[in-house]
């Protein structure tokens, strides 16, 4: 059974969707996103003062963290520490990869291949009770194909090298008023968080998805990300393969074609695991 007033989060490295679920019913809001491996425990802890704290209308008595960068107990500390500190009523206090909340958010108790397109990329096999099998991401520089991050730069660097359609090249220069190979550069390689930087180019391939050569450059991107990782898995054309993520959600109708394309079985395509992690817990067989 789940205590009486409970906490649930899932993090990126943009936003952290978090639920409180309690006596008066369920509330969610957002914070900034939370990933111990760009953040300390001392600069999380701000975060969870100013954008948390002022939401917990009650105290949570258990609190279920998932989030990017929390492969595993040490690389999590930094975490539980910052959460141990700020909300300290809680009792128990679980912080586990990102990876796993999505796959109990997505598949509940029944096997399937979970997969994040989120500002990242992430993707796994869980046979109902937990991730059996990964295909490792190689994070932003090297891997996230699919992901927000990698189409913001793969977008940018088709406009910095004159690739763009003369009407995608106007728009772009209007969204960013500017944008010139050293500015890129800086952020890419100076400034914290570049894959935030990238990833909030996928408004504007939001905002222009019916244009074909955006379509192309999106589906050619999926293609990446389904012959990399899902197709890696043994048997995958058996399983539901679910997603979650703003990349996912709000490009769902090119990524279903390139799933049925591969051969795959499209499942639950969710913006967030919220909901089902919420149905996942008061359901919990374990």
């Amino acid at each position: 059974m789940l205590p009486k007033i409970y906490l649930i989060a899932d993090s990126g490295s943009t936003k952290t969707d978090w639920i409180l679920a309690g006596k008066n019913g369920m509330h969610r809001f957002q914070s900034d996103g939370i990933n111990p491996f760009y953040q300390t425990a001392e600069e999380i802890v701000p975060v969870l003062q100013k954008q948390v704290l002022p939401n917990l209308t009650e105290d949570p008595e258990s609190i279920f963290f998932y989030g990017a960068g929390c492969a595993d107990e040490k690389t999590s500390k930094p975490v539980f520490d910052a959460l141990r500190q700020v909300v300290n009523a809680a009792g128990k206090i679980e912080v586990a990869t990102d990876m796993l909340g999505a796959a109990r958010g997505l598949c509940g108790h029944e096997p399937g291949l979970a997969c994040i397109l989120g500002t990242g990329a992430n993707n796994a096999f869980y046979d109902g009770k937990n991730i059996v099998h990964s295909i490792g991401s190689l994070g932003f520089w090297l891997g996230d194909e699919g992901s927000g991050s990698y189409l913001g730069k793969t977008l940018v660097v088709h406009f910095l090298q004159n690739e763009l359609p003369p009407d995608l090249h106007e728009a772009f220069n209007l969204a960013y008023p500017g944008t010139d190979r050293l500015r890129v550069l800086d952020n890419a390689y100076k400034k914290p968080y570049p894959n935030r930087y990238f990833a909030s180019h996928s408004m504007f391939i939001a905002a222009h998805i019916g244009h074909p050569f955006l379509q192309e450059m999106v589906g050619n991107a999926f293609r990446l990300f389904t012959e990399k990782y899902i197709c890696k898995h043994a048997h995958a054309e058996k399983y539901p393969v679910h997603f979650t993520g703003s990349v996912a959600w709000h490009y769902r109708d090119v990524l279903k074609k390139e799933l049925e394309r591969k051969g795959l079985r499209s499942g639950r395509i969710l913006k967030s695991p919220l909901e089902g992690l919420v149905q996942y817990y008061m359901t919990d067989k374990q």
